[in-house]
């Protein structure tokens, strides 16, 4: 196995500029120079949207900015000693000491768990002092070799060498006295020479004696982060150190790339809370069904493990604690406590849903259009009988083109005919975990059998999601507890959804859904151009937030009601991707336009911007409504607004959801839908550059470029 680091990969000291962004393309570039990257470009971009999605500084003037990329060859550590230090996010300042992690995006398990010890080393006080005392990169090859166990290196780093080295006993016994940054370096050091990375972080067992003849109080934890390989493990080791200092006995289930071992089902038995510090779905996450839950981003696992686990105390005190109910909350971030307002809840709820629903969605809307290409608009008429009655062997009139249209067109109609069922059953899995699924996707049918479309499948999934949700928190003998998930919840939870669909609210959703698609369908003229503009608003005032997703998923949601003769949901559809597209394209094109304007972090998003725009991924944008709101935005909702009135108003249609150009066999009247777009891009574009050039108190000055040395 090749050397992780190399002296050639360090630089001390160095003055790399004021912004991350400057820091990470030069540690790019000096993973490439050593031939460990194909391509600065790519592993730049890489690093630099994993940075987006959550800070990667950490106390102690420390940054881990990492990602996987394909652009990588080898797993590579490079490390710059900053002077001055660069702000990455951390609560108590910026950084000094700067470690990018680059992994191959199919790193082998024996790198990733070096590298996962590295980060966990890294949180230890006597290892970064050593780093900052180091005389030359040398130095820190063999400090950072010491710190893995590998190569020739000691084990033992020349400043505060006891800590590192301490065994579980050791740290144990020395953290009453120590303070709490030395207590969690001690922990962390006890984590290495006793679990290797990917495995359970396990705290020690407290002395009852501890607590001061109080009764001890047993937490178990999930870590788990985006990437895998840095906070997941931090995190672990932070918490564990919080709670041995608290007399707290936290044993911590890393779910990481290098891999995860699940905790003992005993272990969890045994608990009497469960913090989730995680950033990514918690894996079966119902083996904590019942526990009250802390749930937080994984950062705040390192930042604030002290705060977590008191509140973990108080909530296993609390008798009215949020508790593991499979409610899509559980592993999203909270920093009130874990008190989801029901908006909030609602909201993810319908999103899960949506976008659970897309692929079914895609998949089938694709296929029609293909459908229509191959075997023309009267396929529908004939495609049933075409694919029965005909074969490769025995092809219809109209030869092979025919038989495949039909075939495609069917095949699309059988999976569009899922639509509801699927959004009302993971609208209901969003709130009630597993055991909602089936109530869910029963109420969907139902909904579909009555007519009453995507608005009875939502109100469905609510109902068969909120009822699984309270007959699963009822309290029930253990010997009733097996059965509750598998038959109990599923069975009661379809009988109550479905039977008041049926009884009660079936029939008056029928009747709307059919007045707003009489409606959307008599849409034209300067009504429809009023509906293009709004969908263009809604689509670019939050880039991908609330609002945009409220849009996207209307348009989502209907369009499995489009057909030849309705084509409204399908116009609405290509309204709403092609005013998504505008944002990013329109500032991938200002930064080309008038490039002074523009930070080099922000010329670097701009070249990425253009495939997110075509692509539509209205994200693509967000890196520069965050650094200028106040002229980013409106100028993005000139040019949507534009758009989706241009789109609406020539009767564009999509019958895809997604991929924005690179869907335009699925698109009608394609050439007025990329001039659609054209045009919402330079009117957006041009208005940024006037925003930015005249809507200021000072002239805006040339943007220097990063010192690279």
């Amino acid at each position: 196995m090749s050397d992780l680091i190399t002296p050639e990969l360090v630089a001390l000291d160095r003055d790399l500029g004021s912004e991350r962004s400057s820091v990470i393309r030069f540690l790019a570039e000096q993973v490439a120079a050593q031939g460990r990257s194909t391509e600065v470009d790519s592993l730049y971009a890489d690093a630099l949207a994993r940075e987006e999605k959550t800070s990667t500084g950490v106390p102690g003037g420390i940054a881990i900015p990492h990602c996987r990329s394909k652009a990588v060859s080898e797993a590579t550590l490079a490390m710059a000693r900053l002077s001055p230090a660069v702000d990455f996010g951390a609560k108590d300042g910026p950084a000094d000491l700067v470690f990018f992690i680059a992994a191959p995006d199919g790193a082998d398990q024996e790198h990733l768990k070096l590298l996962s010890k590295l980060a966990r080393s890294l949180i230890k006080k006597d290892f970064t002092a050593s780093l900052r005392a180091a005389q030359s990169p040398a130095d820190v090859v063999a400090l950072v070799n010491g710190a893995l166990g590998i190569g020739d290196s000691p084990a033992t780093p020349p400043v505060g060498a006891g800590a590192h080295t301490a065994s579980a006993s050791g740290a144990s016994g020395a953290s009453g006295a120590a303070t709490g940054e030395d207590a969690r370096a001690a922990e962390a050091a006890a984590a290495l020479e006793t679990s290797p990375a990917g495995a359970d972080t396990r705290g020690p067992a407290v002395e009852r004696s501890a607590t001061g003849g109080g009764e001890v109080r047993r937490l178990v934890a999930v870590t788990a982060c985006p990437t895998g390989i840095a906070h997941t493990y931090m995190a672990a080791d932070s918490l564990v150190a919080a709670a041995q200092e608290r007399g707290i006995d936290l044993q911590v289930e890393t779910q990481g790339s290098s891999g995860a071992t699940p905790l003992d089902p005993a272990v969890i038995a045994a608990a009497d809370a469960v913090i989730f510090a995680v950033d990514v779905d918690v894996r079966d996450k119902q083996r904590f069904a019942g526990l009250p839950v802390i749930s937080s981003p994984v950062k705040r696992g390192i930042d604030e493990p002290g705060e977590m686990v008191e509140e973990a105390m108080a909530a296993a005190r609390n008798p009215n604690a949020r508790r593991v109910a499979g409610t899509a909350g559980d592993q999203q971030a909270d920093d009130d406590g874990g008190k989801d307002s029901i908006g909030s809840t609602l909201k993810r709820a319908l999103l899960t849903g949506v976008s659970y629903m897309i692929p079914f969605v895609a998949g089938g809307g694709l296929l029609i259009a293909l459908g229509f290409l191959l075997g023309g608009y009267l396929i529908t008429e004939t495609a049933d009988a075409v694919v029965l009655d005909n074969s490769l062997a025995n092809l219809p009139d109209g030869g092979l083109a025919t038989y495949l249209g039909a075939v495609a067109f069917k095949i699309g109609q059988l999976s569009l005919g899922f639509l509801v069922p699927a959004l009302a059953g993971y609208i209901a899995y969003a709130l009630a975990d597993r055991p909602g699924i089936a109530p869910g996707f029963v109420a969907g049918a139902v909904a579909g059998f009555m007519g009453a479309g995507f608005l009875g499948g939502i109100v469905g999934g609510l109902l068969a999601g909120y009822v699984a949700m309270m007959i699963g928190r009822l309290a029930v003998p253990r010997w009733l507890r097996s059965l509750m998930p598998v038959v109990i919840i599923p069975l009661l939870a379809s009988i109550v959804a479905s039977g008041l669909m049926f009884l009660l609210l079936g029939g008056p959703i029928a009747a709307i859904t059919a007045g707003l698609n009489t409606w959307l369908s008599g849409l034209t003229g300067t009504a429809a151009v009023g509906l293009g503009v709004i969908l263009g608003l809604m689509m670019a005032v939050d880039l991908g937030g609330p609002v945009n997703k409220v849009a996207y998923s209307f348009a989502v949601a209907g369009l499995g009601t489009g057909s030849i003769d309705n084509q409204a949901p399908w116009q609405i559809m290509a309204a709403v991707m092609a005013a998504g597209m505008v944002p990013p394209l329109a500032m991938a094109l200002a930064t080309v336009l008038d490039r002074r304007r523009f930070t080099v972090a922000e010329r670097e998003n701009g070249k990425a911007a253009w495939l997110l725009g075509a692509a539509f991924i209205s994200e693509g944008a967000i890196p520069f409504a965050a650094a200028d709101p106040l002229r980013v935005i409106p100028a993005s909702l000139l040019g949507s607004a534009v758009t989706g009135a241009i789109v609406m108003g020539t009767g564009v249609t999509s019958q895809a959801p997604h991929g924005g150009i690179f869907v335009f066999f699925a698109i009608g009247n394609v050439v007025m839908f990329v001039l659609a777009i054209i045009v919402g891009t330079i009117i957006s574009a041009l208005a940024v550059i006037g925003l930015k050039r005249y809507a200021t108190s000072k002239k805006a000055a040339p943007v220097a470029e990063p010192v690279a040395a």
